[in-house]
């Protein structure tokens, strides 16, 4: 886009470059999303950004009305596979919050200078910039849905000190931490204080087939785990996870833009509240809330064997995980079995060797096993065979000793190489590992039986997946529910 279009994008309040680009306004000295229901300003007082960011670092603050910064993340970052986009996603995770730019260039293999150099010139913002960004977002949340004094939410979203935390938020919001919490809801910090959790709305971008994504969760729910409950309409997906600083519980509500809006009603209890940002792009990337369904289906809707699946379901995802190495172990699990007997060997799984919540919670009891923990042991609880077992094993092995690096900013190429290289590794695990754990929006399964099924459905044939590229991942799907069905 030049920035022309991005101002005719602007006048028609587009809100599929929600999140892909941000608009700051010269004489107002704010910047918003191009969705902002505001008066469009004059072309000639207006500047585009690419982040939220590069708009802070360059003095201006966040709309009050339309909030940029709660904004999706672009879809750009999770389709590409290089430095930049591997980048943004470890930023996501809150990789540079723990452990600093230098920590960020070391996973990714170039010196702190160079990942400056390219996040400045294609964000208009280098890892630290972005970061402060971030936490400024997490210290809104937690300002305005938790009673939690102001000192505490400073070191909880990640700040080093209070002043830090003051000086961020008057120039990011033009308020007083005080003043920014007044503007929350009472009710919502009520509620965040009688043990339901912080409540949280993760927006996403045009339309959003929730049903379909809590029926494949479902089908795949770990006992002890994860568990769906409540009737079809309004499920709720609930699950354990195993954060930097310490445990949580994930619960996902089905009833997207249950109010018009565009988002998912989210709840989070967490035993370290730092863990928020960690949390948040997680259950992010399990919802795949950060796609771009407007590409997707303009470009699977245009094939004639694909369009009547599009259709049916517009807005259909690509689930991601929230923990990668727990999704590898898991592939192993279903290789040659069904989904059904693949959740009972997860529960088998986590109810030996997984480790308890403290306190357990509904059906949510332990957390998904470590690979350490899978590396050394017998596993002959599971009743499957010694071969594959031993492939539990070989990839736990892996995993815990760095052979095998999944992380969300992996090297896509490099981690499917190296998943090929274990022995009882194949085409369909590393390619499921790859879709899933690695967040890749073109992988096509084409030896999985449920594909094969659903190629036969549509009369298609292997080599016409070619033209689905760059979004196989979502074709996948769109055979599997057809397959299902």
């Amino acid at each position: 886009m030049d920035d022309d279009s991005r101002y005719q994008a602007v006048r028609s309040r587009d809100e599929r470059f929600d999140g892909v680009f941000f608009t700051a306004v010269l004489t107002t000295g704010i910047y918003c999303r191009p969705s902002c229901p505001a008066t469009t300003p004059k072309r000639a007082n207006v500047r585009f950004l690419p982040s939220a960011a590069a708009a802070q670092s360059a003095g201006f603050r966040a709309c009050r009305r339309c909030r940029p910064d709660a904004v999706p993340g672009s879809a750009e970052w999770n389709a590409r596979a290089d430095a930049v986009g591997r980048a943004m996603r470890m930023i996501g995770d809150g990789v540079v919050d723990r452990e600093g730019v230098a920590g960020l260039a070391a996973r990714l293999g170039y010196s702190a200078r160079q990942v400056q150099r390219q996040l400045v010139t294609e964000l208009g913002a280098g890892p630290i910039a972005l970061a402060r960004a971030q936490r400024a977002h997490t210290a809104r949340v937690l300002l305005q849905t938790t009673r939690l004094p102001i000192t505490e939410v400073a070191f909880a979203a990640g700040f080093a000190s209070v002043r830090q935390f003051n000086d961020t938020i008057r120039a990011v919001y033009d308020r007083t931490p005080s003043r920014l919490r007044a503007t929350g809801p009472a009710a919502g910090r009520d509620a965040a204080t009688d043990g339901s959790g912080i409540p949280l709305r993760l927006a996403y971008r045009g339309a959003y087939a929730a049903g379909a994504i809590l029926d494949f969760l479902a089908r795949r729910a770990v006992p002890g785990v994860e568990e769906v409950v409540g009737p079809p309409g309004a499920r709720t997906y609930r699950r354990t996870l195993a954060l930097p600083h310490g445990t949580g519980i994930a619960e996902v509500d089905e009833s997207a833009g249950a109010d018009g809006g565009r988002w998912l009603p989210c709840r989070l209890q967490l035993t370290d509240l730092r863990d928020l940002t960690s949390a948040v792009e997680r259950v992010r990337r399990l919802f795949d809330l950060d796609a771009d369904p407007y590409a997707v289906d303009e470009r699977l809707g245009a094939h004639p064997l694909l369009a009547p699946l599009v259709a049916a379901e517009p807005g259909l995802r690509s689930p991601g995980a929230v923990s990668p190495d727990e999704l590898a172990i898991r592939a192993v699990l279903g290789q040659q079995v069904t989904v059904a007997a693949a959740r009972t060997l997860g529960g088998r799984l986590v109810e030996a060797l997984g480790k308890p919540l403290g306190r357990p919670d509904g059906g949510l009891t332990h957390l998904f096993p470590e690979p350490a923990t899978l590396a050394e042991a017998p596993l002959t609880e599971l009743g499957m065979p010694a071969s594959r077992r031993e492939t539990l094993r070989t990839v736990g092995a892996a995993l815990a000793e760095g052979r095998v690096v999944l992380d969300p900013g992996a090297d896509r190429e490099e981690a499917t190489a190296a998943l090929l290289a274990l022995r009882g590794i194949g085409p369909w695990t590393a390619g499921y590992v790859r879709m899933r754990a690695l967040g890749d929006p073109d992988v096509m399964l084409t030896g999985d039986a449920g594909v094969r099924h659903g190629l036969a459905l549509v009369g298609a044939a292997p080599g016409d997946a070619e033209e689905w590229r760059p979004w196989r991942s979502y074709a996948l799907h769109h055979l599997w529910r057809a397959a299902a069905a």
